[in-house]
């Protein structure tokens, strides 16, 4: 019987249009119906998140900006922060990968050092609340995580700059453009494994829906793990099952197929 149903936004409940299927609403109801626990998880801000699921934000939980900021019901569950100054050697490094950009992501917002227009349009669909700021290093915020925005492709481009950090901290390519680089005990996976303990819940209770590979860790903490038909081929390697694409509202046909 499943208990906790967790899935990643963008490429997988969200279609390339960044919008959720208006069938999503009824299917959210009938799983709370049967006591059912659904969750976002995503590399988004928490704020972002909050605004996507604004009708029923106080019935649901929130992992975001994977995995390192957890709420329930307007409350923080849990965080996992960077060190100020682990931070700021990462952030050095950020700055000098050409086409990347530095976006720091807070608890109170994220923080950019650029007002391009490319970027800042980049940086809002993920974040309904950031700031640009002369120095990121200045900031006055708890970091969750840092991220960097490469138009010249994060796996092909920033990712191999990191490669000596990937045993202090968890260095995820989370899109085409991004990379994540969160605190080395943080990730979706450890996110969903504090909620299956607090609630009691197993992997074989867990649902989860994932397209990229910041998804890794959650499909590894579920029995019933779903790799979009568009995810990235390691992704789908490791995932149980195959759900259709995020432009034919795979997650919701899968939720419906096994629950409804």
């Amino acid at each position: 019987m499943i208990k906790l149903i967790a899935t990643d936004m963008d490429g997988s409940l969200l279609n390339d249009d960044h919008k959720i299927d208006d069938e999503f609403w009824e299917v959210f109801k009938e799983i709370r119906k049967k006591n059912i626990i659904f969750s976002a998880a995503s590399g988004r801000q928490y704020y972002n998140l909050l605004e996507k699921f604004d009708s029923i934000k106080d019935d649901m939980l929130f992992i975001a900006e994977n995995g390192t900021y957890v709420v329930k019901n307007g409350i923080e569950f849990f965080s996992v922060t960077i060190d100020k100054k682990d931070a700021i050697e990462l952030i050095e490094i950020g700055r000098g990968i050409e086409g990347a950009h530095i976006v720091i992501c807070g608890k109170k917002s994220a923080y950019i050092e650029n007002s391009d227009e490319k970027l800042v349009s980049e940086v809002s669909r993920y974040y309904s609340r950031f700031e640009v700021v002369e120095d990121v290093t200045k900031i006055e915020d708890d970091i969750l995580k840092i991220t960097l925005c490469d138009f010249k492709g994060s796996e092909e481009n920033s990712h191999k700059h990191f490669i000596n950090y990937e045993d202090k901290f968890n260095i995820a390519v989370s899109g085409k453009l991004w990379l994540d680089i969160i605190h080395n005990k943080a990730n979706k996976g450890a996110a969903i494994k504090k909620i299956q303990e607090f609630f009691q819940i197993t992997p074989c209770e867990t649902m989860v829906f994932g397209d990229y590979l910041n998804d890794l860790e959650m499909v590894k903490n579920a029995k019933y793990s779903f790799a979009m038909e568009n995810a990235h081929p390691l992704l789908k390697k490791e995932a149980n099952f195959i759900a259709e694409t995020n432009n034919q509202n795979g997650v919701v046909k899968k939720i419906k197929e096994i629950l409804l």
